[in-house]
């Protein structure tokens, strides 16, 4: 992949897989990384929330192989390693942002969460009452354009986002 210049206050990100097949680098978008709660998120990472951050596609750039991808709805995709499983990305094809599992980050601790999606289906059980805005999926602006944009071409939006 090219280089692309760093955008001005994006913070420079290292990652990869627990197995070390799939590395990348990419520049987080700053005071984009939050917390997915909804039930296509709790079911690919296999816990109750995710975490994901912000890159722009353009830099991101895979160093080892590239991730297997699989549709987890008609309207999103996900990248995970085909060696290890670890999963790595959320995205909807046409977007120019790629969403990162910030676990898979060299370093988590290089972003922080400034929102929560998806809180329709968190878990009874999960008390995270940090003062961060919180919203239903269906109030996420990509989201509503993706069902839009499907729903004009003829298909239907299930109800699942990704």
């Amino acid at each position: 992949m090219a280089e692309v210049e760093q955008e001005a206050g994006s913070i420079p990100l290292t990652g990869g897989c627990q197995c070390g097949r799939v590395r990348y680098r990419a520049d987080a978008i700053p005071g984009r990384t939050g917390y997915c709660h909804c039930r296509q998120c709790q079911r690919a990472f296999g816990n109750v929330f995710a975490v994901l951050t912000s890159v722009r596609r353009a830099t991101l750039a895979w160093l080892g192989i590239e991730p297997t991808y699989f549709a987890s709805s008609p309207l999103a995709r996900r990248g995970f390693c085909s060696s290890c499983g670890t999963p790595l990305t959320f995205e909807y094809p046409d977007s120019e942002v790629v969403e990162i599992a910030v676990g898979s980050l060299d370093d988590p601790g290089l972003v922080r969460p400034t929102s929560h999606s998806g809180v329709e289906s968190q878990v009874a059980w999960l008390a995270l009452d940090d003062g961060l805005p919180r919203r239903l999926t269906e109030e996420d602006p990509a989201y509503r354009a993706r069902c839009a944009s499907l729903q004009g071409s003829g298909g239907a939006a299930s109800g699942r986002v990704g």
